[in-house]
């Protein structure tokens, strides 16, 4: 019985040791029949189930104090079909290993986001997004997928199948129920290029339009506390692999010395906008240039443990939005700002908890490092950062912090009511349900 395959005292952190919590009981099951056992036990005891996969998201959206699911041995590629460019995948597979298969069949994905150590089924119940304003959200690569329900039921969804529910469930939050596998459209392997050079925010924001039809996967990095820009285009090439990046920063002597300033900077905090302006300098402000293959290049490391918030709003609203947050750390120099501020672009899309629903967006990423896991002071910058976001019509991403409430969401998605409706059909006595949840939909 899958019970047995169920531990107490197991305590559970994401990756940015930000939120934890201790299941009642911890499981990893390695079929659909155990996860369909779980749920019977669940709801013989009355206890909430949470699923996750990587734990990566920098928020309390996988904790739990009920079961959880960890679905980290269900992570199979069941069926590759070259002829059509697709891949079926259990729901647990990190991304990282499905590159590595993708590239034995000669396939790749579209676009990733910068981490692929995450499950599959996470990286779409949260709206994980790269950049690339062709390019939608990670979801929109989903053609199909099936999804056990809390009453044991096994449901086939995608757009010629229960297509309300498959609209729905690409952006499912952990909360209509457990996906068990995923279909994904694929395309033939790529290489990128990337090209990085210094700009200016003003001449960035002056220029955006050109940008984005320049390239193909644009995004740049504004330094706070100044005008310093870093842009950078990512684009198809028949280029070999090669690169001009600095041993200073692939040796690490470039990341122990950030993070050796970051945390001297929590007693001087007056350092962090020249900490900003010198690492621009030390490594941003000259062109440099990266080929190899697409996930390689898509993908980075994060070495630093950090907050995040990350809004999309309208594309058109990118520079009021950010010429705004200068102005407010400009009012208040007690309030400092850690390098980057990642600003990307997507396709707008048909998900009804989509951040980009029915419209292009940008998203504005904001972070505060933890240098050697010590917390920094964030409020201020954080509200904010907010308060800008919702006047601009903004949508947070589910997978990072945010303050908001279900009367924020009835605003923001036009979509809220319909997948609500959806989420009390499939789960009506809310088993899928955590803390993080309860303030989405109460």
């Amino acid at each position: 019985m899958a019970q047995a395959h169920g531990h107490g005292g197991v305590q559970f952190q994401n990756w940015a040791r930000t939120y934890g919590c201790c299941p009642e009981l911890f499981f990893q099951p390695t079929s659909a029949e155990e996860i369909r056992e779980i749920l019977e036990l669940a709801r013989q005891r009355n206890k909430k189930v949470k699923v996750v996969g990587g734990g990566h998201s920098p928020s309390d959206i996988a904790c739990t104090d009920g079961f959880m699911i960890q679905m980290g041995k269900m992570n199979r590629v069941l069926k590759v079909d070259k002829e059509k460019r697709q891949v079926t995948v259990e729901a647990g597979i990190l991304l990282s290993d499905l590159n590595t298969e993708l590239d034995k069949h000669g396939l790749a994905l579209s676009n990733l986001g910068a981490v692929s150590e995450v499950a599959a089924a996470g990286v779409i119940g949260t709206g994980t997004h790269n950049t690339g304003i062709q390019h939608g959200i990670l979801a929109t690569q989903v053609v199909s997928l099936t999804l056990l329900t809390a009453t044991g039921e096994t449901l086939e969804c995608s757009e010629s199948s229960h297509a309300e529910l498959f609209q729905a469930v690409r952006v499912h939050l952990g909360c209509l129920g457990v996906v068990l596998t995923l279909t994904l459209q694929c395309v033939l392997t790529f290489h990128l290029r990337e090209i990085s050079f210094p700009s200016t925010l003003q001449d960035v924001l002056d220029n955006l339009e050109s940008h984005l039809q320049q390239s193909e996967y644009f995004r740049f990095l504004w330094f706070p506390h100044s005008e310093n820009v870093s842009v950078i285009y990512q684009d198809r090439t028949d280029r070999p692999a090669s690169s001009s990046s600095s041993w200073f920063w692939d040796y690490g002597v470039g990341y122990y010395l950030l993070e050796c300033l970051l945390w001297f900077s929590t007693f001087l905090p007056f350092l962090v906008p020249w900490i900003n302006r010198f690492f621009f300098r030390l490594l941003f402000a000259h062109r440099a240039e990266h080929t190899d293959l697409s996930h390689r290049v898509f993908n980075y490391e994060c070495r630093f443990k950090q907050h995040v918030q990350d809004w999309a709003i309208p594309i058109g609203k990118t520079k009021e939005a950010l010429l705004e947050l200068k102005a407010a750390l400009e009012r208040d120099p007690k309030v400092v700002a850690h390098y980057p501020v990642e600003v990307r672009f997507a396709r707008g899309d048909p998900i009804l908890l989509s951040p980009c629903f029915q419209r292009d967006s940008c998203y504005m990423n904001i972070i505060m490092y933890r240098p050697y896991g010590k917390d920094v002071p964030r409020l201020h910058y954080w509200l904010a950062y907010e308060r800008i976001m919702k006047k601009v019509g903004g949508r947070p991403h589910w997978a990072k912090a945010h303050t908001c409430t279900r009367a924020d969401f009835e605003i923001m998605y036009p979509a809220f009511r319909q997948f609500c409706s959806i989420r009390e059909k499939l789960d009506p006595t809310g088993m899928f349900l955590n803390s993080y949840l309860e303030k989405v939909f109460h």
